[in-house]
């Protein structure tokens, strides 16, 4: 078998960083996507200070032509592509975690978020398709959260009763829609798409209040890129445990 490649977005901080070190340690070729290039290629150095095989691709999942160059980059350069991790992700609504933002959400929030969030990842994954399903053993691995629970979020009871940021747990409920549907979709393949809750992590996103550490929250994407062919497919996991829907 030829060396596996790895596509993370967002990998030039925080989990998208610490996934593919942890990646790059497993002897896999990573292609570190951010898109800023100073930082980018800074963290691209700093990885190969560990020893880990990376190059950095400019990737803003936004942009069209980026994702197009993102597919001819792969394509020319190895011909396949055996795991993507749709890392990227942003919260752009003015609240906090223990708010309800649902009367409050302005349009240009909802844009915003749904467009990094979902549609683009939605539009990078098709995009890709044709190179994964060149791989022997293609995985996808989408980040999603917790918090786009809709089981979680109608029950009184649960933890995250109280955190409803509108347009970033919906979004991250779509993005598990299409997790479900694009593994059903690559049932009759050798592909698995599943969705990734890091938990909650010290990140620029989960803030120093979170309880986890960065290298922990990494290991969820990190086990589901790596699942081996008798591996699970369609499913909402969390350090090896599955979450309600």
């Amino acid at each position: 078998m030829s060396k596996k490649i790895a596509l993370i977005t967002g990998a030039n901080k925080g989990l998208g960083f610490e996934t593919a070190k942890q990646l790059g340690k497993e002897n896999i070729t990573i292609i570190a996507a951010s898109r800023n290039k100073e930082r980018g290629e800074k963290a691209v150095a700093a990885l190969k200070a560990e020893g880990v095989d990376a190059e950095f691709l400019q990737l803003n999942v936004d942009s069209p032509t980026d994702i197009t160059n993102a597919f001819d980059y792969i394509n020319n350069k190895y011909g396949k592509l055996d795991i993507l991790i749709n890392n990227a992700g942003i919260i752009a609504e003015d609240g906090h975690f223990g708010s309800n933002t649902s009367t409050t959400i302005t349009q240009e929030e909802l844009s915003t978020t749904f467009a990094t969030n979902f549609f683009n990842v939605v539009a990078l994954t098709n995009t890709l398709l044709p190179l994964i399903k060149k791989s022997e053993a293609g995985r996808i691995v989408n980040l999603s959260s917790i918090l786009g629970s809709l089981t979680l979020h109608a029950d009184p009871a649960s933890p995250i009763y109280g955190s409803k940021l509108f347009a970033y747990n919906s979004s991250k409920t779509a993005l598990n829609a299409y997790t479900v549907h694009l593994a059903a979709a690559l049932a009759d393949t050798n592909i698995k798409v599943n969705s990734a809750h890091p938990g909650w992590v010290k990140t620029e996103l989960g803030t120093d209040a979170a309880p986890m550490l960065v290298d922990e929250g990494a290991k969820t994407s990190v086990a589901l890129s790596l699942l081996g062919n008798d591996g699970y497919t369609g499913k909402y996991v969390h350090l090896g445990q599955e979450l309600p829907w």
